[in-house]
């Protein structure tokens, strides 16, 4: 019988992976980023994100819930920066920890909810939706 993975291993492996990638990805013009502010810094955040706008929220979940570092930053200062096709928006963030964040990700693109949750086994999931702000916007 295979023995089961182990979750802290997992984490550490994959956030080294994570951080590696998501250096270049954040240069493509085309992803989705979330900018926190950093808790300790006060310097901008940029990470990597996939989710889906509906209406005046964005939607997310983070693969390693409360663990995420971006998560902790919106736990320090909600006010966020979403890049949704190129453009940026500003808004609040509110996590949702009575979301069920596996039925969320079955709403949110198919290819990053598969890698949410392959990497995030046994860590904990955490939906976040952000709150955009702005006008004429909503509908483009």
């Amino acid at each position: 019988m295979p023995k089961p993975p182990n979750p802290e291993r997992k984490y550490r492996t994959v956030t080294a992976f994570q951080r590696r990638l998501n250096a270049v990805v954040r240069r493509l013009p085309g992803q989705t980023l979330l900018e926190t502010t950093g808790r300790v810094s006060g310097l901008p955040r940029r990470t990597p994100v996939g989710g889906r706008r509906e209406g005046d929220s964005f939607w997310l979940v983070s693969e390693f819930g409360e663990r995420s570092q971006y998560i902790r930053n919106i736990r320090a200062d909600p006010r966020v920066r979403v890049r949704i096709r190129g453009r940026w928006y500003p808004g609040t963030a509110h996590l949702l920890p009575d979301d069920d964040p596996l039925a969320r990700l079955r709403r949110l693109p198919r290819f990053n909810s598969m890698a949410v949750r392959a990497m995030g086994v046994g860590t904990g999931h955490l939906t976040v939706r952000v709150e955009l702000e702005g006008q004429g916007w909503a509908s483009s």
